[in-house]
């Protein structure tokens, strides 16, 4: 038997999910498990209202739930092939270890995979057509409190041609991070502590940023780096995606460099979020001129431009609001 499983990157789309109000999201690109006739996606359909502005609602399930909650979410399967699909639908274990969102093998389940179900464990696509169905997710009277990880997969088998060979099963799934608990959801946060300087041995430069999850959720960091020096200016450079950091969890986020630039110093600007989380740190690095790591340098936080002319904008307002307070209390 050969398994293929999607890049992390790949592997997710869909929303995040409420107990309470949802609207539909518009189709983001589906991750898709190819065969050699073609691939299938599969996306949620549904988001929840007040988390419209994270991006990460348009990918995967998240969601706070007290124990004793039911949701209910709806998920599209399509099919791009030009024959009909049998498609095996069904949750499986997750967990996040080294820094990475890890997926059990095969069908292995943990405790929020045997909470979900799904009202068809297969559906049956023609060529080019799509199918909607229900995942149900309820949470036990009884949970404790914290965050649970586990998939929803998608699964598409080729049996051997005859006379032999192997079978070959492509599967594409759905995250899901559940917290469970009383009252609001906890808060995510992070910070980002330090910046690293680094060659390769093949003379790439990379730059990593230890990041620390100091919120209540699970993190999926992205973002980008810009380099600034003597009338030099480099990127920016897009962060390599797939760490993923657990509550209280701390680990590296990298920054490989596509293109040769000089050592420098630099000022580094590094702009990292995980949905409507946000973060930009600075600091002054130099890469090495061989093969090796320069030291660590404690980054500082980055008040950019746009955020010091809002404060600007606000106390001016603030004051210009008090000024007009004692000038009506004068006109009494």
């Amino acid at each position: 038997m050969r398994l293929h499983n999607i890049a992390a990157g790949l592997l997710m789309a869909g929303a995040l999910t409420s107990a309470t109000s949802t609207l539909t999201t518009p189709a983001p690109p589906a991750p898709v498990a190819h065969s050699s006739t073609g691939w299938i996606g599969i996306r949620l359909v549904d988001a929840p209202v007040e988390l419209r502005a994270d991006s990460r609602a348009r990918r995967y399930i998240i969601d706070h739930l007290a124990p004793g909650t039911v949701i209910h979410r709806r998920l599209e399967v399509s099919n791009t092939t030009r024959s009909p699909q049998h498609v095996a639908l069904y949750p499986a274990g997750a967990q996040i270890q080294q820094h990475k969102f890890q997926f059990a093998p095969g069908h292995t389940a943990n405790e929020l995979s045997t909470w979900t179900s799904i009202n068809r464990h297969e559906v049956i696509l023609a060529p080019h057509t799509r199918s909607l169905v229900t995942a149900t997710v309820t949470v036990p009277k009884d949970a404790a409190p914290g965050e649970h990880y586990s998939m929803i997969w998608a699964e598409m088998t080729k049996d051997p041609p005859p006379g032999g060979g192997v079978r070959e099963i492509n599967r594409v799934g759905i995250r899901m991070y559940l917290s469970v608990g009383g009252g609001n959801p906890p808060a995510a946060d992070f910070t980002i502590d330090s910046l690293t300087a680094q060659r390769a041995p093949t003379g790439q430069q990379i730059v990593s940023a230890q990041v620390r999850n100091t919120g209540g959720r699970a993190l999926d960091l992205s973002g980008e780096l810009s380099l600034s020096g003597k009338s030099l200016h480099a990127g920016p450079f897009t962060v390599q995606t797939g760490t993923t950091l657990a509550p209280g969890d701390s680990g590296p986020v990298t920054v490989p460099l596509p293109e040769q630039i000089p050592n420098g110093p630099w000022n580094a600007r590094l702009r990292l979020e995980s949905g409507t989380t946000r973060h930009t740190a600075r600091a002054t690095i130099q890469f090495p001129s061989t093969a090796g790591t320069a030291q660590a340098v404690t980054a500082k936080d980055d008040i950019s431009y746009p955020a010091v002319a809002l404060l600007a904008v606000l106390s001016a307002a603030a004051a210009a609001t008090i000024l007009l307070i004692h000038t009506k209390r004068w006109s009494h």
